[in-house]
This record gives C-alpha cells, sequence and structure tokens, in this order.
C-alpha cells in the first residue's frame, strides 16, 4: 500500500497542473486534446515563441537563451531533478544530442521547480548531460511560450525548427528511438 501512495505521489509530483481524472480507482492525467505526441505541420500553421532566456544553471551570472542557438533546430526540455520520468529519459536525450549535434541540432533544458540549484546541478554532472539549460525554479521563462504550448506536464519537450518555431511537442518521457527520427526529420526539412 505504502508503495502505491508513494508512486501515486510521485506521478503527481512530476504532472501537476495537468487534469487528474479519476478513472476506476486509478488516476489518469489527460493532454489537450488527449494527445502526449502533438505536431504542428504545415511550417506555417507553426506557431512561434517570445525571447526564452535565463540564468544558466551551470555558470553563475551567464544568462543562456534559445538566440544562442541561431539557425538551428532546437530541443527545449523541461525538467527536475525532482521527476522520476525525467531521471528515466536523461540519458535518452543525451543519446538523442550526441546522434544530431552535427545535424544543426541543438538543446536546451529548462529546469523547474528545483529550489536548491546545487541538486540539480548534481543531476546534470551525474547524469553526464552535455547541453546547457536555464535555472527556472519559478518557471518564469516558461512565459516566452504564451500559453499557446502545454507546459505544465514535466517532462516536456519542445521541438523548434530553424526559424525556432514550434514544430513538436512531447507530453511525456522519451526514449532516444521517439526523438532522433523527428529531429533529422526537422533538421532536413529546413536545410533545404
Amino acid at each position: 500500500m505504502l508503495a502505491c501512495v508513494c508512486l501515486l505521489a510521485a506521478l503527481v509530483g512530476c504532472s501537476a497542473g495537468t487534469d487528474a481524472v479519476a478513472s476506476g480507482g486509478t488516476f489518469e492525467f489527460v493532454s489537450p486534446g488527449g494527445k502526449t505526441d502533438i505536431f504542428y505541420d504545415p511550417p506555417s500553421a507553426r506557431g512561434t515563441i517570445g525571447t526564452l532566456a535565463g540564468p544558466d544553471l551551470m555558470t553563475d551570472g551567464k544568462t543562456t537563451s534559445v538566440e544562442d542557438f541561431a539557425g538551428k533546430v532546437v530541443v527545449l526540455n523541461l525538467w527536475g531533478q525532482w521527476c522520476g520520468p525525467c531521471r528515466a529519459e536523461a540519458p535518452a536525450l543525451e543519446k538523442a544530442f550526441e546522434a544530431t549535434k552535427d545535424k544543426d541540432v541543438a538543446f536546451l533544458g529548462i529546469n523547474v521547480r528545483d529550489p536548491q540549484q546545487d541538486k540539480a546541478q548534481d543531476f546534470v554532472v551525474d547524469n553526464k548531460i552535455g547541453y546547457p539549460s536555464i535555472y527556472d525554479p519559478s518557471m518564469r521563462t516558461l512565459l516566452a511560450l504564451g500559453g499557446n504550448f502545454p507546459t505544465s506536464v514535466i517532462p516536456t519537450t519542445l521541438v523548434l525548427d530553424r526559424h525556432h518555431r514550434v514544430a513538436a511537442v512531447f507530453l511525456r518521457s522519451l526514449l532516444a528511438e521517439d526523438l532522433q527520427p523527428v529531429l533529422e526529420r526537422i533538421a532536413a526539412e529546413d536545410s533545404q
């Protein structure tokens, strides 16, 4: 029984802000339209984001921004060291990062709801994450998304095309096999 309560608490913690619906004694988390993978196509239908920038997680006094990756496909990953699914997907994201960085694909993490920066930094070091993250415990950096895209589910991964328009949103933990083909397709589309 205690294990069930702990599992439920972990799920609620990682998905805070989503609608939870009781279903036969269990909880089911409902995303917008019931989808966990959302694709915006054709490019004219894709939304844009505002200026997304914030303090770099690992370097005091440095600001990290999506604009640091002009002309590149950008993967934005919302994560927290407290989130079990974020821990599970960290190696897969690093694998996809390594496999696509030579294709002009950049990754940018956004660490949310972690009041202790040192714990988030330890997560990056322990998981050998090679891409930067913005430290955003209050989730204020996400205001740049303008409420047009779901950001209340953690982890969430947004893929921006080379013009930094949202091309895909994943409201779930990812495997490299889920993400890498999408990145390769978007990078190839935009390079033509």
